[in-house]
């Protein structure tokens, strides 16, 4: 592989994917550990001290909800690049958006399948559902209403926040010591006892995280209004805008975990729900300056200046995003479960980071090898055969046959 972009596609969504599925994993892990108590609605283990601790907080002020809002932006910009694309092609709009609406139900599919043999917080299902209503509600309606509705859905969000941390604040103590604590499904044994418990979890955690959290559908909003004025593509002509938006958006985003940071160590005394609708909001902050920072990265990148083995292997993987996000799976549910090996009961969180950085690093070598070999990702192949209902051939194909529409983002 010589680094290289396929030509006709842009390289910054598929750089950042590939980025963002370490942080995807590394967020993920946690969750598959069991046995400890946990600290409020997170996989963090409570009282943790040295590097444990350390750990925790980089992870809280990094990765968690600040990883899953990106891959929804690149979710949302993917879906007004096929539907434009589609067009360009012959297709009328009608034909445009029910081809849409198909993949969307199949990636619910997808997440359905996924959360029941593996992962109770699969997103894929969250995704295919904002898919279909803003394909639905949204796709063709002018620029000036989306920015309306991203004004009223982001301001919500921050009020909400703002309450929930003030309720937190002056709540009688008895009410504010209520403990909510994730779920460990990873505990449960054998494996066919934990099929339905997933499934019931993920159906929530699906309508939550889709629509009713607001950070995906802001996410996906503000995608289309990018996409439509190809950001992505031409990062150069608006290297001021991306720039403001990488500094900014990473400081607020990063700032705003504090809180989170100082109640899950109990340096501050506040309930740990309070700071959880800041976390999410300001990660929505932090997922556009990461995207807009990508951005920046991958305007130094052109014909005559080739990307080096670094930048070609993170966009090999993130052109295969959803087979990568898949993998992770597979590696660590038999791994760290109760019903597989049990190592989930053993290790402690630094030492699991460990583990999601080697299934990242496999996943990164075997997109590599399909990427030399000219191949798709499995996932991504099954995905389109199903979307286009042809018979079509386990390769990327020229250009213009591997547009956005195979690239799944999942958190």
């Amino acid at each position: 592989m010589n680094g290289s972009a396929p030509a006709g596609r842009i390289v910054a969504p598929d750089l950042a994917r590939g980025l963002m599925l370490l942080l995807i994993a590394l967020a993920n892990v946690s969750w598959h550990l069991y046995g400890a108590p946990t600290s409020g609605l997170s996989a963090h283990r409570a009282g943790a001290s040295g590097p444990e601790a350390i750990w925790q907080s980089i992870a809280i002020t990094v990765i968690d909800a600040r990883s899953y809002p990106l891959f929804a932006f690149l979710f949302g910009y993917g879906i007004w690049q096929l539907y434009t694309r589609q067009q360009r092609h012959g297709q009328d709009e009608r034909a445009a958006r029910r081809l849409l609406q198909r993949r969307h139900l199949w990636l619910i599919g997808f997440g359905a399948v996924h959360a029941a043999l593996l992962w109770y917080a699969d997103v894929l299902g969250a995704y295919g559902l904002i898919g279909l209503i803003v394909v639905g509600l949204f796709l063709r309606r002018r620029d000036r209403t989306l920015i309306a509705w991203i004004v009223v859905l982001g301001g919500i969000l921050v009020l909400l926040a703002i309450a929930a941390l003030i309720a937190g604040m002056i709540m009688p103590p008895e009410a504010a010591r209520l403990e909510l604590t994730g779920p460990q499904l990873a505990a449960i044994t054998p494996y066919l006892d934990s099929v339905l418990p997933r499934l019931q979890l993920w159906l929530p955690v699906t309508v939550g995280q889709g629509v009713l959290g607001l950070v995906v559908p802001l996410a996906v909003l503000i995608a289309i209004l990018c996409a439509r004025h190809r950001v992505l593509e031409s990062p150069g002509a608006h290297r001021g805008v991306l720039t403001r938006v990488t500094v900014v958006g990473i400081a607020i985003g990063w700032a705003g975990a504090t809180p989170s940071v100082l109640v899950h160590h109990g340096v501050l005394s506040l309930p740990p729900w309070a700071p959880l609708l800041l976390h999410g909001c300001t990660g929505l902050f932090a997922a556009l300056g990461y995207a807009a920072g990508f951005a920046l990265i991958a305007a130094r990148i052109s014909p005559a200046r080739p990307a080096g083995p670094v930048v070609g292997a993170l966009t090999a993987v993130g052109r295969r995003s959803l087979s990568s996000y898949l993998l992770q799976s597979v590696i660590f549910a038999p791994l760290l479960s109760a019903w597989g090996l049990g190592m989930g009961g053993r290790l402690t969180e630094w030492q699991a980071a460990l583990v999601a950085v080697a299934t990242w690093l496999l996943s990164v070598a075997l997109a590599v090898a399909l990427d030399r070999a000219d191949r798709r990702g499995p996932a991504e192949w099954l995905l389109r055969r199903l979307i286009y209902r042809t018979k079509i051939t386990n390769t990327s194909g020229p250009p213009d046959r591997r547009p956005h529409e195979t690239a799944v983002h999942p958190s």
